[in-house]
């Protein structure tokens, strides 16, 4: 079964010269020497409001297009309310660059959890991961993923699943969140300021829903990474009225790194 795109023409072009056009765009604009990072944060709206930010972080992947073979995705649903998290019985994922192939064997190695359910309602509609895929697909050459959908679950448990995939090398994790929704600029420039420090700090108890779509998720890699003393670090914070909207009504986005 091949999950097709949901929002291709809509949250990114569906024409492929178009899509690998901007994304060719964003990366070059965002070009870096840094350091190749473990674990993203990065926002999944339209390319024209958040292209540029999740940019940010997709190009320190450059240097390591060869060696990841494996990227963990796991983004909250936007269209389907249910408990614990979702995966796909999917074996690829399909964007206008192509075919991008499921890790079955990594996926089987985590459906003996009790919070992990094969929900394909889940998938079908939700952008959170499907617009990652393309910046994958500019980003890196032959890889697989394992699509994750977050519903209502805690940290301990995006945790816990992300300790079990979390590899060497080969594997990149990408937490797929937005940040503050529809205030105005001042107010979510203030509102993203403490969600950005709380994130740095690895405080994911004192993020919630107001604070980040992706918060399950997030809370999840922060759990982690303060198991692991790992350093989570801001590399692009903006919104909507720095990029493509207008300031009245704004959506705030990060990308963040672990290296």
């Amino acid at each position: 079964m091949n999950r097709q795109p949901a929002v291709a023409g809509s949250f990114y072009p569906a024409n492929p010269q178009q899509l690998q056009q901007q994304l060719t765009q964003y990366l070059h604009e965002a070009d870096t020497n840094a350091k190749i990072p473990k674990a993203i944060i990065v926002p999944h709206a339209g390319y024209i409001y958040s292209g540029s930010i999740a940019a940010s972080a997709y190009s320190r992947l450059k240097n390591a297009h060869a060696i990841i073979k494996r990227v963990v995705i796991i983004g909250p649903s936007h269209h389907v309310a249910f408990k614990g998290l979702a995966v796909s019985r999917a074996d690829s994922f399909t964007t206008p660059l192509g075919s991008v192939p499921v890790d079955e064997f990594a996926l089987e190695g985590i459906m003996h959890l009790p919070f992990i359910y094969t929900i394909e309602q889940a998938h079908s509609q939700e952008h959170s991961l499907e617009v990652q895929l393309p910046f994958l697909q500019a980003t890196l050459d032959d890889f697989s993923i394992i699509p994750i959908v977050a519903g209502d679950a805690t940290p301990q448990q995006v945790s816990q699943v992300l300790e079990l995939l979390w590899g060497g090398s080969e594997t990149l994790i990408v937490i797929s969140s937005d940040l503050s929704h529809y205030h105005n600029y001042a107010t979510a420039q203030q509102l993203d300021q403490v969600t950005n420090k709380a994130i740095e700090t690895l405080h994911f108890e004192q993020l919630s829903y107001d604070s980040a779509c992706g918060r399950v998720p997030v809370s999840g890699l922060l759990k982690l990474a303060q198991d692991k003393a790992l350093t989570v670090k801001n590399i692009d914070l903006r919104n909507s009225g720095d990029t493509a909207g207008d300031k009245q009504r704004v959506v705030g986005y990060g990308a963040y790194v672990i290296e």
